[in-house]
């Protein structure tokens, strides 16, 4: 038998169908890196900013996407990989929504109908800071927060774990 080639001894080290398993006394099973970083590649495409969609179908095509990878890999032992994902996702739309917005003008206006106080506003919709950057300033995570994101139709992948693992 060639050791090199087996992994019997450290099935840690190998993925088999998307999955892994952690080092401990009890090896629980985790999602594979390259599993993971797949995924980020396929919603990175459909939150592409190049992507001229409207929100309410790019939710759509994210939602049927994130739903069916969740199941599929709901076996895994992993909530925190899928709360962390929720956030990635919703700082990606975040992103999306503030380029869609375009101009200082229509930043600031759209900040001040979200409940941003005026002056904040206009601070922030004039800033020359990137898309990726503002979309984790605190005012766009204020204005832009988790139940506006769910209030547009985002599923939640972490929700979607508890219940497909009975943790309620």
């Amino acid at each position: 038998m060639n050791e090199k080639k087996s992994a019997v001894d450290r099935p840690w080290g190998r993925k088999f169908l998307g999955f892994s398993f952690t080092i401990s006394k009890e090896p629980k099973i985790r999602i594979a890196k390259q599993s993971i970083q797949r995924m980020k590649r396929k919603v990175r495409e459909i939150t592409s900013r190049k992507m001229p969609i409207p929100m309410e179908n790019r939710i759509k095509k994210l939602n049927q996407y994130l739903m069916g990878w969740c199941r599929y890999f709901s076996l895994a032992d992993t909530e925190l990989v899928f709360r962390n994902l929720d956030g990635w996702i919703r700082r990606r739309l975040r992103m999306c929504l503030w380029k869609n917005w375009k101009v200082p003008k229509a930043k600031i206006r759209n900040l001040i109908h979200l409940g941003i106080p005026k002056w904040k506003a206009y601070e922030w919709g004039n800033s020359r800071k990137g898309y990726w950057r503002i979309a984790k300033s605190p005012i766009l995570d204020q204005a832009l927060n988790n139940s506006y994101s769910s209030n547009q139709g985002l599923k939640s992948l972490r929700k979607r774990y508890r219940f497909l693992r009975h943790l309620s």
